[in-house]
């Protein structure tokens, strides 16, 4: 496997475990009697709404997309698709921002509002992720040649943020807080307590 592809895929894999924990907490928080820690929703929602739109999807917008377009131009309306799903899923993640501040500031309501939001949010970047792995990176293998995936290569390997000179490695230290601040087993807090009753 190429070394742009091992990245995109390890992106992916990156934001999908985060979309995991997300929604298995979005699921324990429907217990009324148990008062969520919203600093772990925040630093979720955070890390999958600045990962994406700051480091990943620029990489796919301005380097590969272009390089299949110029070898592989049948591909327009799949590109397009992918291009507008990127537009939808910065939209989506207002949403669930929103949706979580109802929840934190009503609690213990607004919580299936919540979970509804996050399995929206999930299911929809879930179907981008697989289409990008199963059509997009197997045409793009066929396509590209030697001198494409050394460009798609460089930047992908530089991952850097442009707007806010964030490095993977920032990403790297957001992950851990997420780890740390969320119950197991999705982390390695302590359980949520039971409200006082």
């Amino acid at each position: 496997m190429n070394e742009a592809i091992r990245i995109l895929r390890n992106e992916h894999r990156s934001i999908s475990s985060v979309l995991h924990a997300l929604r298995e907490l979005a699921q324990t928080a429907q217990d009324p009697a148990v008062r969520p820690e919203f600093a772990v929703f925040r630093a979720m929602i955070y890390y999958i709404d600045t990962f994406p739109e700051r480091l990943h999807h620029p990489k796919e917008n301005d380097v590969l997309f272009p390089r299949i377009l110029i070898r592989s131009p049948a591909a327009a309306s799949l590109v397009q698709r992918l291009r507008d799903e990127h537009e939808k899923g910065a939209a989506l993640i207002r949403e669930l921002e929103r949706s979580l501040l109802a929840f934190e500031v009503a609690w213990p309501l607004g919580a299936d509002s919540f979970q509804a939001a996050v399995k929206a949010y999930a299911n929809f970047h879930w179907d981008h992720m697989r289409t990008e792995e199963n059509v997009l990176l197997p045409l793009a293998e066929a396509a590209l040649t030697d001198e494409d995936w050394k460009i798609v290569v460089g930047a992908f390997a530089g991952n850097e943020d442009p707007i806010a000179d964030l490095r993977e490695n920032d990403f790297a230290q957001l992950f851990s807080r997420i780890v740390s601040l969320a119950p197991a087993p999705v982390g390695l807090a302590k359980p949520w307590k039971r409200a006082a009753g």
